[in-house]
């Protein structure tokens, strides 16, 4: 045999040496939930080793996390109910302990990267990403409340706005008013084949945020399809999205892998809550080794094609 592929599996050194995927700690983000107060450290049951921060403790987790060589977080808030409105107005309010965190946060730590969420769910009394009006949700109405949401993010000094809601044309919409009122630097990574998915579970559990009636499917992608994902990705980035995103991601490998060969902006990847917790549900009951599992799924994520990875398996990661 002229050829045998074991010689370049023989050791660590050169297994290395040929590996033709690399993750890193630079190419993940870090998701973090925050509550309004002080000095609470909530526990998320169905996300492990996951909380609810108030900002004090939060800013003590961000420094922890920045000597382990995270330096990328996306913020999400846990808004308590009596902030709630039918138009999420709390959403773009000077008085959101969410805008006053981002604020705190890049006063502090201005040389980490703070990505933003932009939906109205988490403000919303109908627990939906758009506007709801006689039980449909109307897209354009919904932007215009967008727009005011992540102009305020922007105002905070927010780096990276994360429009989650997957309205038609929320991303130009976006990109104009944040142009308009010279916020030109500010970045869009825009959740461009948001999936309706299964796996979301945890995560709304984390910010009381699931739908107080029907379900999301009219305006998020149908798992079902693939090819929809291209026309999403193309009207993004004519749109002035500076990175595209897939989520799920371990459900959606083929997806991040088409937008990578079709798009020339970088692509990222939602590693959600729900594949999450599945890894740590099978090791309690030690079905699977916790570490090498993780880091087989990053791994595949990035050998998909993802070139930045959301991932609450970050801090793990970073330990080594």
């Amino acid at each position: 045999m002229n050829q045998r592929p074991r010689r370049n599996r023989k050791s660590a050194n050169i297994r290395e040496m040929v590996a033709e995927t690399n993750l890193k700690k630079q190419d993940l983000i870090y998701p973090l939930f925050i509550v309004d107060g002080i000095n609470k450290k909530i526990p998320i049951k169905s996300m492990p080793n996951c909380f609810r921060w108030t900002i004090d403790l939060l800013l003590k987790e961000i420094e922890v996390c920045g000597k382990l060589g995270i330096n990328n977080f996306v913020l999400f808030p846990a808004v308590e109910n009596h902030h709630k409105d039918k138009k999420a107005t709390y959403s773009y309010s000077s008085k959101n302990f969410y805008l006053k965190a981002i604020q705190t946060i890049k006063s502090m730590f201005p040389e980490f990267t703070i990505m933003s969420d932009v939906a109205m769910d988490p403000y919303s009394t109908d627990g939906h990403d758009g506007l709801v009006i006689n039980g449909n949700i109307d897209n354009d109405q919904s932007l215009e409340i967008l727009c005011k949401m992540a102009l305020a993010q922007a105002e905070a000094g927010i780096d990276i706005i994360g429009p989650s809601d997957m309205m038609d044309g929320r991303v130009g919409a976006i990109r104009e008013i944040l142009d308009e009122n010279q916020f030109t630097n500010t970045s869009i990574m825009s959740y461009t084949a948001k999936y309706a998915s299964a796996f979301y579970g945890p995560f709304r559990d984390a910010l009381d945020s699931a739908p107080k009636h029907g379900d999301k499917k009219t305006y998020q992608m149908d798992p079902r399809n693939k090819s929809e994902s291209l026309i999403e990705a193309e009207l993004d980035e004519l749109e002035g999205a500076d990175v595209l995103m897939v989520k799920p991601a371990l459900s959606y490998l083929d997806v991040i892998q088409t937008i990578k060969k079709n798009s020339n902006l970088p692509v990222s990847a939602y590693n959600v809550s729900g594949e999450y917790a599945m890894v740590h549900a099978a090791a309690e009951k030690g079905w699977l080794d916790y570490n090498q599992t993780f880091i087989e799924v990053l791994t595949s994520i990035k050998r998909a094609g993802a070139d930045i990875i959301l991932t609450y398996f970050a801090k793990d990661f970073a330990k080594g």
